[in-house]
């Protein structure tokens, strides 16, 4: 009986050809990360050969190494870059509070600086609102040497109708207090003489004066000079008249040492 050799398209692969096809088999699927779904399937399709002769194992064994070899690799540079992140936040974030307690450092110290400017205006203002409405003496350091309504011939009126500070011709008189001076020049009786409206709306006149330092108009302070003391007009020699009114007019006099001490004048 004659049998019939099997024809090429029916014979198997031989054991050689296997190994080698499966071996590049498990490289490629290595190689593209797809093992575990597609290795089985594809050596169950091979022959029935021993796995420690295809290779497959070794081909598993580095492909999990090089996958795990990759996520530490990702996972430290995830850190790393997290790691960064969060420095540069810190440090933007710390370069903000100091930027900001620079401003309130900034605006704290401006703030003083205005206030302690601010104190030292109201007091400015305050000592110089003490000084205009202070009150000295018309002659520094005199004293009275005929007193208000003394009697006498040498008054029109029969009596004195101010006092008389001693001093010698050319000694400085001064404001008694802050007003505007509303006469200068020759006034008969009392030769050379200024009268000057007070802020609180009296007036104090100042006669006999050697010269004038003041021009109508004109306003002053308490002790600033206004004229030199002499003898012009009725006088029997240097001295200063002076007087104290409730009005411009003649005969509207008042006692000035009570007026000079009501302001705190001591005489």
């Amino acid at each position: 009986m004659a049998f019939t050799r099997a024809t090429g398209k029916h014979r198997r692969p031989s054991r050689l050809t296997r190994t080698t096809a499966n071996a590049a088999g498990v490289a490629a699927l290595t190689t593209t990360g797809v093992i575990g779904g597609l290795a089985a399937p594809a050596l169950a399709a091979a022959d029935d050969a021993p796995i420690e002769h295809t290779g497959l194992t070794q081909a598993i064994s580095v492909g999990d190494s090089l996958a795990a070899s990759v996520d530490a690799q990702a996972a430290a540079q995830q850190q790393a870059a997290d790691a960064a992140a969060a420095a540069k936040k810190a440090e933007e974030a710390a370069k903000k509070r100091a930027a900001e307690e620079k401003r309130k450092a900034e605006a704290e110290a401006k703030a003083k600086a205005k206030k302690e400017r601010e104190q030292k205006e109201r007091a400015a203002r305050e000592a110089e609102r003490k000084r205009l409405n202070t009150y000295v003496s018309p002659i520094s350091g005199s004293y009275v040497s005929t007193g208000y309504q003394t009697g006498g011939a040498m008054w029109s009126s029969g009596s004195h109708t101010g006092v008389d500070f001693h001093a010698a011709s050319g000694t400085p008189v001064h404001a008694v207090g802050s007003g505007t001076v509303v006469e200068a020049g020759w006034g008969g009786a009392y030769g050379n003489n200024v009268v000057i409206k007070m802020n609180d709306g009296t007036y104090t006149q100042y006669g006999h004066l050697s010269s004038l330092g003041v021009t109508v108009g004109q306003t002053v302070t308490p002790g600033q000079q206004i004229g030199l003391a002499g003898s012009t007009g009725n006088s029997s020699g240097p001295h200063l008249h002076f007087e104290a009114r409730t009005g411009a007019e003649y005969g509207s006099d008042i006692d000035p040492v009570a007026y000079l001490r009501a302001h705190g004048v001591n005489v």
